[in-house]
């Protein structure tokens, strides 16, 4: 299973957000959508960013500037990523290491992807078990 690629995997209908978007949407897209983890993209499909409840958690931002504060003010810039042809192991490899539990998946710059620690379980559970309930 670690030997397939990422593209097996990842999902590939992401749900993003614009560096001109509101910390508010997020917010509620997080909540909405109940993940944990948004891309953020420019109009041509560019990964710049990304935002996550973690990073919700963490900012000293009170929830009333919400509505008024940018995604590009708040997004993480400096991105770990893999592409659709990386291995498993190799997102596996990064999340174990540096305790993430989502990357992006692009190709040419462009987000096709997203691959969580819980994809890659599920990939494996529902493998394993393919009769569940």
């Amino acid at each position: 299973m670690m030997n397939e690629t990422v593209a097996t995997v990842m999902v590939r209908e992401v749900i993003t957000v614009s560096p001109n978007d509101s910390l508010q949407k997020v917010k509620e897209l997080l909540i909405n959508n109940r993940i944990h983890h948004v891309p953020v993209v420019q109009d041509d499909g560019k990964l710049v960013g990304i935002v996550t409840t973690y990073d919700l958690f963490k900012l000293n931002v009170d929830h009333k500037d919400y509505p008024t504060t940018k995604v590009a003010n708040v997004m993480t810039k400096i991105l770990a990523v893999v592409e659709p042809t990386d291995k498993v192991g190799t997102a596996a490899e990064v999340f174990m290491e540096h305790l993430f539990h989502a990357l992006p998946v692009v190709e040419n710059g462009k987000l096709v992807g997203i691959v969580t620690s819980f994809d890659v379980l599920r990939y494996e559970y529902e493998k394993e078990y393919p009769k569940r309930f």
